[in-house]
């Protein structure tokens, strides 16, 4: 999405967090699949696992291992995360796109970032968090070439997802006999099914598009450009991380990612002490909107000149005051992205 300046926002204008999804559940689901893989164990030595697919040729369930050790239910898992992440940017829609590495670990990216080239927008991944990459998972949404290949085998990983690697990328990769690499076709996945005692939870995919008429500016400064840009990254990795998400980049690079935590505040520092770049003129995205001023407080000391969020709260009014005072500039979204 190429953004346009976002529209102003005036606070007698309602701001919703929902959207309207399809309804058309069937009142008997039946599903079938068919095991494909009998799996090491499952989270823990003591879980036994099993993947099954839908025999569609696509997406993780169905990807081909290259080489490397059998993948584990963890791997399956964190392969997700990651593919899903790197496929969140379209390089027909965004050319700024064009390259794009994420870095996952527990299903939560350590790094994200974009570039000219694939090597390139690895090392802008790695510069977010080099420590916690470490055995981690990567998912691309490019060819691995003999360039980034190179790269990525500096540092231990368990699994590498793309949509192919070429034959420089596998000769270099061959060396390490345990390392995973997969290649995925990608899919469009409608539903996401979750386990529940005595049935299951079924819901639409998360994949509603961020549309250029969402973005309302709610702060006396709008953002610059170069920060529009920067928001708009920081929103698409946001979504694939674990609620309170708070997430700090650059144009094209996050900073640093405070995931998981039961407190937004809490997820604004930790993602500040988590920075190993300077935090210094980033922005700032959160997932759900700011029940008090605190987490925006702790955003502008850190050194975040702006921040994307849906809105929503009874006390947006406070949270953009307090913006005002601390000089940044804030969009609403009226999307949320909680993810559990």
């Amino acid at each position: 999405m190429t953004p346009r300046s976002p529209q102003r926002w005036k606070e007698s204008q309602p701001i919703s967090i929902s959207h309207k999804i399809d309804e058309s559940f069937p009142q008997t689901l039946r599903l079938s699949f068919q095991k494909t893989l009998d799996l090491r164990y499952g989270e823990n030595p003591h879980q036994k696992a099993a993947m099954y697919s839908d025999g569609s040729g696509l997406g993780v369930a169905n990807a081909r291992q290259l080489q490397g050790k059998e993948l584990s239910y963890n791997n399956i898992v964190d392969l997700q995360a990651a593919w899903d992440l790197a496929q969140e940017f379209d390089p027909s829609l965004d050319p700024n796109a064009a390259a794009v590495c994420a870095i996952i670990k527990h299903t939560n990216p350590a790094g994200c970032a974009t570039g000219k080239t694939l090597a390139e927008a690895y090392k802008r991944a790695l510069e977010c968090d080099p420590v916690s990459a470490f055995g981690g998972v990567i998912g691309v949404n490019c060819p691995i070439d003999g360039e980034a290949a190179e790269e990525m085998h500096k540092l231990f990983l368990e699994v590498i997802a793309a949509p192919s690697f070429d034959e420089a990328a596998k000769a270099r990769f061959a060396s390490k006999k345990n390392l995973r690499l997969v290649e995925v076709k990608a899919a469009p996945q409608r539903w996401v099914l979750k386990n529940v005692s005595g049935g299951i939870l079924v819901q639409d995919n998360d994949s509603r598009p961020l549309q250029d008429v969402d973005l309302k500016v709610v702060t006396q400064r709008a953002p610059t450009p170069e920060e529009t840009r920067a928001l708009l990254f920081a929103w698409k990795v946001c979504k694939h991380v674990k609620s309170n998400a708070i997430v700090y980049a650059r144009d094209g690079q996050t900073v640093g990612v405070g995931a998981g935590q039961m407190s937004r505040v809490d997820s604004a520092r930790i993602g500040a002490m988590k920075a190993q770049l300077p935090l210094q003129g980033t922005v700032a995205a959160s997932d759900a909107f700011f029940p008090f001023p605190d987490g925006v407080e702790e955003i502008a000391k850190a050194g975040a000149t702006a921040i994307i969020q849906p809105g929503g709260s009874q006390r947006d009014p406070e949270v953009i005051a307090a913006a005002d005072r601390l000089g940044l500039a804030m969009l609403f979204t009226g999307v949320r992205h909680f993810r559990h």
